[in-house]
Order: C-alpha cells, then sequence, then structure tokens
C-alpha cells in the first residue's frame, strides 16, 4: 500500500469502546468508508472487512490488490485472500486464485459452505464458479505491459536462485546447479525491491468485542507461478482473537510468513504488551535471521490501543498510516519511524 515513503500497507481497525470508534487505515479513504459505512447500516464485522477488501480489490489499490497487476512469470495475474473470524477462529481463504476478481469474497464462502480452511489453484477457481463467482479475465494492458518489459529486460528481477542458466543474467527455462551458493541468496535480500509487494489487510474491533480480519493481494510481481505468499495464511498476514485483539503485516510475504507475525504479535498482547511494543518484538525477532527484510506489522487490542512498526531498509524508514475519529470527522495521518 502506498504511502510517502513509496511503501502500501493498507490496513483498517475499527475500534468502539466508551462510544468511541477509531478507524485506522494506511490506504484510501473510500475503501475505509465501504468497511465503515457497513457497520453503520448494521452489517457484521466479517460484512465491514469483506465489503472493505473488496472495494480495493475492485479500485485495483496501487495496483497491488485485485485483478490487472503483479502478472507472475508467465504474466498472469493471480489472487490471495483470507478472512478470519475472532470469535469462532474460523478461517476463509484462497491462494492462486485464477480468473475470478472477487477474492476475499470467495475467502468468505470458505468459511460459509466447506469444512476447509484453504482453497489453491485451479481448485478454488472451480469451488468459486460453483458459488455464483464470474469467470473474468484478470489481465489488463497494464499488467501485460508490465510482463513485456520484464521479459525485455531478461526477466530482471525474479525470484530462481541456484539455477543454471544464470537467473541474474537471462530467462529460463532453468535447471537446478549442481553446486549451492548461500552467498546468491544473502545477495538477494540486500536487492529487495520494496514495490514488489504489497497487500491490503484489514482489522475490525466492534464494541462487542468481536474482532474480525482479512486480507487481499495479487502477490509479488514476477513471482515463480504457484507461489503462495503470507497474505492468505492465518497467522502470518492477519490473525485475529476476540479475547485479545487483532494484527496484520505486509512487506515480503516469503520472510515474512516464516515467523508468523501477526499470531506473534496477538499472543504478546495478550500477555499484556501493549500494541506499538508487541509489533517492534515481531519485527526485531524477523530482523535476527533477516536483516534486510521488508515488513511492517499493525497491531490493535480490545482496550482501543493500537500500534505499529517495520524494518529499516534502504527506501523504507518510516511507515505511514491514517486514524480517522468520528469525534474529529476526518482522517489524519501517523508516522512511525522503522527501526
Amino acid at each position: 500500500m502506498e504511502s510517502a515513503t513509496g511503501v502500501v500497507f493498507c490496513v483498517f481497525v475499527f475500534i468502539i469502546l466508551n462510544e468511541i470508534l477509531v478507524i485506522i487505515l494506511t490506504y484510501l479513504v473510500f475503501v475505509l468508508l465501504t468497511a465503515w459505512y457497513t457497520l453503520q447500516s448494521g452489517g457484521s464485522e466479517l460484512d465491514a472487512v469483506e465489503r472493505g477488501c473488496a472495494q480495493c480489490e475492485i479500485d485495483q489499490c496501487d495496483g497491488s490488490v485485485g485483478f490487472g497487476g503483479s502478472p507472475d512469470e508467465h504474466g498472469e495475474t493471480t489472487l490471495d485472500a483470507m478472512i478470519m473470524d475472532g470469535d469462532t477462529m474460523e478461517v476463509g481463504a484462497v491462494a492462486d486464485l485464477r480468473r475470478i476478481k472477487n477474492a476475499i469474497g470467495v475467502a468468505r464462502k470458505v468459511i460459509q459452505h466447506t469444512k476447509h480452511t484453504l482453497l489453491v489453484g485451479e481448485s478454488a477457481s472451480l469451488f468459486a464458479e460453483s458459488m455464483g463467482f464470474p469467470c473474468e479475465d484478470l489481465t489488463t494492458q497494464n499488467s501485460l505491459s508490465i510482463y513485456l518489459k520484464w521479459l525485455y529486460q531478461s526477466c530482471q528481477p525474479n525470484y530462481w536462485k541456484n539455477v543454471i542458466p544464470d537467473a541474474s543474467k537471462s530467462c529460463g527455462p532453468y535447471k537446478q546447479a549442481k553446486q549451492l551458493n548461500s552467498e546468491e541468496w544473502i545477495n538477494s535480500q540486500k536487492r529487495i525491491n520494496i514495490h514488489n509487494h504489497d497487500t491490503i489487510g484489514m482489522i475490525v474491533i466492534g464494541g462487542s468485542g468481536h474482532v474480525a480480519v482479512g486480507t487481499s493481494t495479487n502477490g509479488a510481481v514476477h513471482k515463480i507461478q504457484g507461489r503462495v505468499g503470507d497474505s492468505p495464511i492465518a497467522g502470518a498476514g492477519a490473525y485475529a482473537d476476540s479475547t485479545t485483539g487483532g494484527a496484520a503485516a505486509t512487506g515480503d510475504g516469503d520472510i515474512m510468513m516464516r515467523f508468523l507475525p501477526s499470531y506473534q504479535a496477538v499472543e504478546y498482547m495478550r500477555t499484556g504488551t501493549d500494541p506499538t511494543t508487541a509489533c517492534q518484538k515481531v519485527i526485531s525477532r524477523i530482523q535476527k535471521y533477516v536483516p534486510y527484510f521488508f515488513g511492517a506489522v499493525i497491531c490493535a487490542n480490545t482496550t482501543g490501543s493500537y500500534g505499529a512498526a517495520c524494518n529499516k531498509v534502504p527506501g523504507f524508514t518510516q511507515f505511514h498510516f491514517m486514524v480517522y475519529s468520528p469525534l474529529l470527522n476526518q482522517p489524519f495521518e501517523q508516522v512511525v519511524d522503522c527501526i
């Protein structure tokens, strides 16, 4: 999600405590208001999450959410999404979803109409069609242009390592190299492009303490076909527990998902850690293993507190987000310095 520093982190938190509603957002106010009006009209927290994320899918938020963005290495746009109910701990998720625009809507149907948690690939698309979602082309002139430009640049950057031919100089098809090079992975982290990873994450905490979260993304640009990032993984992309609060993350999903940052942040808050410190502890934990990762986490607890933290890398030194309060009747920006 796009901010003044060139990074996008779309997270919305609705907190109703003592008749005060605080809405945290880091992207379009219109997307926020879609969720807010859903609550105002009697919709549930899950409804608010679904419709807010769906609005971002329709608007193709920053090209990182919805159709027509982030083509994979074969030029196809695929979608990941997840929604979680903090009361029941139910999760619905889809990954590598093709030809279906409303990924968060399909994720909600996984909760409502199956006993599963995560559906992937072609089978997820067939499930969506059986639920009445229209089959549509997710490619646009913009995504095709991004793909063709990448091909002309010898498929740079890409996500291959330890292969032949040299993935840093040419396109595949690739075969595994006989000798592994550990330095190649370390150097690839230093060359990370922060514009290649983005997600919308939404946290909703209602007046009754019901917590719901959701995510939606079209994944990393030029990803290897079949790749699934952190967004549709409960505990990685987002996590909700109505006894504590919720958290959501953005950044390099291939790194973030290994540490379950959203789950860990909620667990820190469960022990009494304030949201800001919880987010900072999550980021610091990942830093010990991957100093150069791009990522941010936002947390909110059921007492009305919230906070955020991010990892400092070139081009990403601050994390901008917005807070909206009906008392002020307007959103205002907040900033945290990355650590």
